[in-house]
């Protein structure tokens, strides 16, 4: 048996490692899911946002996504190519580009209704669980960017 001293660094003490394995199972299991619409995950997260708001810049979604705009415009040219979003530049500032529904992107919603459900049943929670885990995870994500930027010195 380890020590106090040593206990915090076995593998079954670390939450970074449920995290981490909790992330990859639910990743997994929208792969499943996901796959009878066409979307991967990181494309679904795109179009979870543009179906809350239509019609937002690109820069918006990357705030909302937390995505740098390299990861992010990839993801956006293959939903276009895929006839579920359109890009328009700005004609006031060409480097703004907003990003809207297709009407295909928009029926696709009602296809995609059902994930939440199939998601939550198979983490077990019921509506009350997953509000309590989302509140949980947002604080701790907050709290560990807060850190991490206090942390880290700038330079």
């Amino acid at each position: 048996m380890p020590s106090n001293e040593t206990a915090s660094l076995c593998l079954d003490d670390q939450l970074c490692f449920g995290l981490y394995a909790a992330s990859r199972a639910v990743t997994a299991l929208y792969r499943v899911v996901l796959d009878d619409l066409g979307l991967t995950y990181p494309q679904y997260l795109v179009m979870l946002a543009l179906w809350e708001e239509d019609e937002r810049l690109v820069k918006e979604l990357g705030t909302v996504l937390n995505l740098d705009s390299g990861t992010l415009s990839p993801l956006l040219k293959r939903l276009e190519k895929a006839g579920l979003i359109r890009r328009d530049r700005q004609a006031d500032d060409e480097r703004s580009v907003r990003v809207s529904l297709t009407e295909d992107g928009a029926r696709l919603r009602d296809r995609a209704s059902g994930i939440p459900k199939i998601i939550g049943d198979a983490m077990g929670l019921d509506a009350a669980g997953l509000a309590r885990t989302r509140v949980e995870l947002d604080r701790l994500t907050e709290s560990v960017n807060a850190y991490r930027q206090a942390y880290v010195p700038a330079g």
